[in-house]
């Protein structure tokens, strides 16, 4: 293992998992929560569930799974150079989106609707239900009994209401903490990201143009690069080069100036870290061209007519299952029967089983209900 900085999370001081185990022989206890994340049914389900475009719609397009691969690739590579925990940084990458409904926001807006009178619902939340209560592959303990940095790093963003509910995870975001660098440095590889990405798939999609996205101050500075590099270049090599560009100035730049705050502020250990302000953080002049390409996004591929009809499919299938599931138990899978039946929280278990589903189960999941041909069981 690289040589960590004193401001990283050390694995031989980490402040453990809510059930002890035994250390691991062979691997850090970071290491340990990386394997688990990756071999978990939830995990293997996000290669199915949507980021912007819903899974039948092109094999091409990100899905979730892919989304926090390359998250998690983001995050390492600065995690190095800010020697950071690379190990700790990938799981909660791999980690965050675990929680996700189908249909991307779409799902998660109908889901939360559904459940405003229940608790209502947080994917970032779901994420540490996911990790600390309803993957079911140990004997010794429901969930994935994961250490105390990483479910930190998964969280991260959370109501005062339920942070309350929490304990000791949810305390900084009462008592306006922040969470160690790893942590910090997920969320802006998640940004980094899901924009730059998105970008790539607007363009596959025909969605958006190349000249409308031009209009961006950040993308019309790179495709100009790439064609100084390559003057004959057009078509996806143009695109691919102009976003790996983009990716690569991000990073520089966030590497940067994470770096001048850090010697800045002088955090002496993790805890330090987190009594200071944020320290993984754009430049000011990053964040106004983050923000630029996220309006642009916002309005002409997010709020885009098809997407938004897709969008508008998507919270329906999602309410109506809700809806049949809560107003009778025996339409659930015997298996969500019986816990509804012993927990007495039909509402929660719904929305836990609807959270679960990919696009394509919860597309079948709703001819099965509503579809009046015949369908198989």
């Amino acid at each position: 293992m690289a040589e960590l900085a004193p401001y990283a999370a050390n694995p031989e001081k980490s402040r453990g998992r809510r059930i002890a185990e035994d250390r691991p022989e062979g691997r850090t206890e970071f290491q340990r929560d990386r394997d688990r994340i990756i071999h978990s049914s939830a995990f293997r389900r996000l290669e199915y569930k949507t980021q912007v475009f819903v899974n039948h719609e092109g094999d091409l397009f990100r899905t979730r799974l892919t989304h926090s691969i390359e998250v998690a690739q983001i995050a390492r590579s600065i995690a190095r150079n800010l020697a950071l925990n690379e190990d700790l940084v990938e799981a909660i990458s791999l980690a965050h989106d675990l929680g996700h409904t189908p249909f991307g926001h779409a799902g998660q807006d109908a889901l939360n609707e559904c459940m405003a009178s229940h608790g209502g619902f947080e994917h970032n939340l779901q994420s540490l239900r996911v990790v600390d209560l309803l993957e079911e592959r140990y004997g010794a303990f429901d969930g994935l009994n994961l250490s105390f940095e990483t479910r930190e790093g998964i969280l991260k963003h959370c109501s005062a209401k339920n942070a309350a509910l929490l304990g000791e995870i949810g305390e900084r975001f009462l008592k306006g903490r922040q969470p160690g660098l790893e942590a910090q440095l997920a969320n802006l590889a998640d940004e980094v990201a899901y924009n730059n990405h998105d970008v790539d798939d607007g363009l596959r999609s025909g969605l958006i143009t190349l000249e409308e996205l031009r209009s961006v101050p950040i993308f019309e500075r790179h495709v100009e690069m790439a064609r100084a590099a390559f003057p004959e270049i057009s078509g996806r090599r143009l695109i691919h080069e102009t976003v790996r560009r983009m990716i690569n100035s991000q990073v520089i730049d966030l590497t940067r100036q994470s770096l001048a705050n850090i010697e800045k502020t002088g955090p002496g250990d993790i805890d330090a870290v987190r009594e200071s302000p944020q320290l993984i953080t754009f430049s000011a002049e990053m964040k106004k061209a983050q923000h630029e390409l996220k309006q642009f996004l916002r309005t002409r591929l997010y709020q885009h007519y098809k997407v938004t009809r897709m969008s508008a499919k998507a919270r329906r299938i999602v309410s109506d299952l809700f809806h049949a599931f809560t107003s009778d138990v025996r339409l659930l899978p015997a298996q969500f029967q019986e816990t509804a039946e012993e927990s007495g929280n039909i509402m929660r278990v719904t929305s836990d089983y609807i959270a679960g589903m990919t696009d394509r189960y919860a597309i079948r999941e709703h001819r099965r209900l509503f579809a009046v041909e015949e369908i198989a069981l």
